[in-house]
């Protein structure tokens, strides 16, 4: 998968479950809930040691599933996140390092940007998706609109993640330069230790019932 393959597939999603999987043999009854409710993707994050494992687990219970994994700080984790099975990876920052090292690889990388900077650093890299992060702490759909307005034609597109809620979400996915938001919401930590899939269903169902 190229990186445009994986902006239409993120468009198509418009959220991503932002997870931190505490046990990877919780994996595969997230990944069905996920199917269940119609919103096939996932990013997994590297803040737990079962985060590999959660990635390959969930690769294997559906082709359908598009799983990513997260907070990738070296090229060591990007290295790990792909033996693992995952299809894109994500990072909190751009480290140019580990953004050629993913490219050399192959492997769909979307780093972490605040400033226009970060912005211009992405673009001199040849990426065209970033993560706008942290989105609510640093200043929300207004900061992101001012950081879009120089880069537009571009074509530069960005996944904002950080505080976003459920209610939140719209006036980001209204924003045309917007892929997807991230979403940590979607599925908790207590409802994936506790198996509440109906929960995260009911989660995802929100999403698609968004209109956007």
């Amino acid at each position: 998968m190229n990186n445009i393959e994986l902006i239409d597939k993120l468009s198509a999603c418009r959220v991503v479950p932002v997870i931190s999987m505490p046990h990877a043999d919780r994996a595969p009854g997230l990944a069905q809930a996920l199917i269940d409710g119609d919103l096939p993707v996932a990013e997994i994050t590297f803040r737990t040691k079962a985060a590999a494992a959660a990635i390959t687990a969930m690769r294997n219970t559906s082709e359908d599933l598009l799983v990513g994994a997260g907070t990738l700080l070296n090229l060591d984790d990007v290295k790990k996140a792909i033996d693992a099975g995952a299809q894109f990876g994500v990072a909190p920052g751009l480290n140019a390092a580990v953004v050629e090292g993913a490219i050399k690889l192959g492997f769909p990388f979307c780093p972490g940007v605040m400033t226009p900077s970060d912005v211009e650093m992405g673009l001199s890299l040849g990426l065209r998706l970033l993560k706008f992060f942290p989105a609510e702490p640093a200043g929300g759909v207004q900061m992101l609109k001012s950081i879009i307005a120089p880069y537009k034609h571009t074509g530069v597109r960005f996944m904002p993640t950080g505080g976003i809620s459920a209610a939140g979400a719209r006036e980001y996915l209204a924003l045309p330069e917007v892929v997807a938001v991230g979403g940590s919401w979607v599925a908790s930590t207590a409802a994936i230790e506790s198996g509440n899939w109906d929960a995260v269903i009911q989660n995802c169902k929100v999403v698609s019932n968004m209109g956007i």
